[in-house]
Order: C-alpha cells, then structure tokens, then sequence
C-alpha cells in the first residue's frame, strides 16, 4: 500500500500535475489575449457544450432536484447547461479580472455606503459572499471600498494552477491567505488589530455545524459567526451577480443584526443560520449562476 501510494504521488507531481498546469497555462494565455467579451462567450459555449456530459453533472442534478422540488425536470436540465456557461465564462474571464475596475459599466457597485460604514467606524468589518456569478470578483471589494484586506482561498492541489491563480490575484488590495490552521491564526490576529477581511461561506465542512440551508442541514463552517462574535466587528453580504456576459453587479447589503449571548453554540447558529438563509436567498433569484457541484449536504 505504501508503495502504491508513493507511486501516485510521484505520478501526480511528475506528470498529473505537469500536464494540467501546462494546459492551463495555454488555456490562460488564449483567453488573455481575446477581449474579454469574446474570451467569456467563447468559454461560455464551450462549458454550456461539454459541461452536461461530465460526470460532475449528476451530483449538480442530484442538489437541484432536492433543493428544487417543484421544477420539472426540464427546469433542472435548463440550470445546469446555464451553470456551465457560468463557469466557462468565469474560467475565461480570469486573466482579464486585474483589469476591471469598480464603478463602471463593466463592474457596477451598489450600496457601496454601506460598505463605507465600516471603514473608519475604529471596528475589524468582516464581509461574506459565495460561489455566485464570478466569485473572483469579489477579490474587487477592497478596492470598491479603497481599503487594504484580507481573504482566505483554498489553494489548488495542483502547484502549477495555484501559481497561476496567484499570478491573477497579486492585485488584491491587502494579503490572501491559504486555507487551514495557520491561515486561520492569521485571520484572527488581523481582525484583533481592527483589520477588514472577506470570505466565501458557501461550501461544506465536515465538522462544521448543522445549519438549515434549502430546507435541509448543511456542515457549514462557524468561523465567520465565531470572528463577529469575538470581535464585535459588523458583518456586511456582498453579492456578485453576472448580468449580461462579462458584465456584473457587486452589491453591499447593510450589515447583520448580531447579538452575542452567554450561549456560543446558539449564538454560531443563530448567526449562520441567517447568513444561509441570505445565500438562499440570492441563490434562488438566480439559480444557474451558483456553483452547484459542491457537495453541499450529506447524501
């Protein structure tokens, strides 16, 4: 067994990884150096093509079915092709998200005052989205807000990718940090020192807690609950909506009702369980933009 386990790891580094990374290097280049209108079309129509027979597709039709009960099975097919021109487009689009800059046509901000209102209240400010639209832009909220911040990603298993995604993301205003204990430490010592940080809150963890999310318990992660509560620091949603091919809305919401308790465990609950039922929300007004291959509840 350990031999066989030294062997794929060894493939994986020397060849798997190799052989994706240089594909998505040439995949990066050809679609930075289209416009980006025709380089998100293009990626677009590819996905909407060969999405639909990828295996990935039946754990998408398996979450739709349940989280949508009511619609007909046409209904469920016609999200999931929509779904992958989603993601086409946002993998096409990544070379060009350097480039958009808030407030103009191709990025419109909306009730970015209150966004604003954490910025010089003497308080951390932690701001909350999901996998909708292009969720790479929500790396644009430090500079809708002119402020230095900090997130925390998941870094590809591939070196290769994860080289590329970093060489996208070094104009985020403020630091990205990896996943995992030691990104979490980091976290916390910025929001204790007044910092203003984002996350994604959207995606499964198995020893997370259970909270309602599509009228199903979903392991959702406490952590962006746990730094409110610690903290005392204002919760803003900010959602990322694709409107019309490369084109997209980043709206600010005011910030969450909080009330802390002698009660952790009700308290992390009460609070995610209002930050799911807001993703639901937004996820419902328009359903093929969320990524739904995440396997988001327990089978």
């Amino acid at each position: 067994m350990a031999e066989r386990n030294t062997f794929y790891k060894a493939r994986q580094k020397y060849l798997s990884h190799p052989m994706q990374g240089i594909g998505a290097y040439f995949l990066f280049g050809v679609f930075r150096v289209l416009p980006i209108d025709l380089a998100s079309a293009i990626g677009g129509w590819l996905l909407r093509k060969i999405g639909p027979k990828i295996g990935q597709t039946k754990k998408a039709r398996n979450n739709l079915i349940k989280a949508f009960p009511e619609k007909s099975p046409e209904e469920i097919e016609a999200i999931i092709t929509d779904m992958w021109e989603n993601l086409g487009r946002s993998v096409a689009e990544i070379p060009h998200l350097p480039y958009l800059k808030c407030g103009t046509p191709r990025l419109e901000v909306v009730g970015l005052e209150n966004g604003l209102a954490t910025k010089d209240d003497d308080k951390p400010g932690l701001f909350f989205t999901g996998h909708m639209g292009n969720w790479e832009v929500s790396t644009k909220i430090s500079d809708a807000l002119d402020l230095d911040m900090m997130t925390i990603y998941r870094a590809p298993d591939n070196p290769w990718v994860d080289r590329l995604f970093k060489s996208v993301r070094k104009g985020f205003r403020g630091e990205l940090v990896p996943k995992g204990a030691p990104g979490a430490r980091k976290y916390a010592a910025f929001l204790k020192k007044g910092g203003h940080a984002a996350m994604l809150v959207d995606q499964k963890l198995n020893n997370g807690i259970a909270v309602p999310f599509f009228g199903r318990d979903a392991m959702t992660a406490p952590a962006l609950a746990q730094f409110a509560l610690r903290y005392e620091c204002p919760v803003i949603p900010v959602r990322i909506e694709r409107l019309d091919g490369a084109h997209f809305r980043m709206t600010f919401y005011p910030d969450l009702n909080i009330t802390k308790t002698d009660d952790p465990k009700a308290d992390n609950l009460r609070v995610m369980t209002e930050v799911n039922a807001i993703m639901e929300s937004w996820i419902r007004e328009r359903p093929a933009q969320w990524l739904w291959l995440h396997k988001r509840w327990p089978s």
